[in-house]
């Protein structure tokens, strides 16, 4: 955790546009956008991926997808698209857990 470039967002140490907070998860832009929208949902509890998930955070990752619907309805997006990247071979460069929320369009 102590490189987590997530939670060092999290703790304020690295600067980050911020969408959404709550007592568990954040919400920031992408720094390196796929989409005109490109919004990363993260919980603040360090989760590597999604292969690291445990029972006890079932709740945790219903939060992630209803505060990506919530921040999506407030960018009015009719359409988008929710992706977790898991492992390298998947796409995950970060390994803590996050959701991506992208608008189909540049």
């Amino acid at each position: 955790m102590g490189d987590c470039i997530f939670c060092k967002i999290i703790f304020g140490e690295i600067p980050s546009v911020k969408i959404f907070e709550n007592d568990k998860i954040i919400a920031f832009n992408d720094i390196n956008p796929k989409a005109k929208v490109h919004i990363l949902i993260v919980p603040k509890k360090h989760i590597e991926s999604v292969k690291h998930l445990q029972a006890i955070d079932k709740e945790l990752v219903g939060e992630l997808i209803l505060s990506a619907q919530q921040i999506a309805k407030e960018k009015n997006l009719e359409g988008y698209k929710l992706l977790f990247n898991v492992g390298r071979e998947g796409g995950q460069l970060v390994d803590h857990l996050h959701l991506h929320l992208l608008s189909p369009e540049w």
